[in-house]
């Protein structure tokens, strides 16, 4: 089976774990990432039978502990909308893809996320994301990572591991370590029963 695994930073994975499988640094956020991964795509003369998005991500949801690793089956561009006296909404009637549903392909703990440009921390914000999206985590990579892999018609599988609560900006309370680490061996196993 030939697997890209895509990842935005080279800190997110364990690269001598994966000697078999192609890995892609895109950088961090959606433009780097549909950029680079549209790129390497047109770019190769052979079809990837599955890409893997893997990375680290906050949680929003307080059932989800940070070093839990998870699958994202559901995905959006949460910015993509407009501003008006009644706040924030979503396009609508327009032909726009800006969000993404996939197929689940693991045992993890199936989630839905949101893709942002800009890790909140603000309280204000963050306690308004359950009501207008009632996203579980977020990551500034997902859906770019979804929307491409649409386009090229190749299968794609999104793993996240928690490194931090979705939450005033703390540093301290983050655990990139554990993400990390609890992140390479499940995607690790995933690619190893496939």
């Amino acid at each position: 089976m030939s697997i890209l695994l895509l990842v935005a930073t080279e800190q997110e994975i364990i690269s001598e774990r994966f000697i078999n499988s192609d890995i892609l640094i895109s950088g961090i956020g959606m433009v780097n990432t549909t950029h680079i991964l549209t790129e390497h795509l047109i770019n190769n003369s052979f079809k990837y039978d599955l890409i893997i998005n893997i990375g680290i991500a906050g949680s929003i949801s307080s059932s989800i502990n940070i070093g839990d690793t998870v699958e994202v089956i559901e995905d959006s561009f949460l910015e993509l909308g407009f501003n008006d006296y009644s706040g924030f909404n979503k396009f609508k009637n327009m032909s726009l893809v800006d969000s993404f549903r996939v197929d689940p392909i693991t045992n993890l703990r199936k989630v839905k996320a949101v893709t942002v440009n800009t890790v909140n921390s603000h309280p204000k914000y963050i306690n308004s994301l359950p009501h207008s999206q009632k996203p579980e985590i977020e990551s500034m990579e997902g859906a770019a990572c979804f929307l491409v892999c649409q386009r090229f018609k190749v299968p794609c599988l999104q793993i996240r591991s928690i490194s931090n609560q979705v939450a005033e900006r703390n540093k301290d309370n983050w655990n990139l370590e554990l993400a990390v680490t609890n992140l390479n061996n499940t995607v690790q196993k995933i690619i190893n029963n496939l």
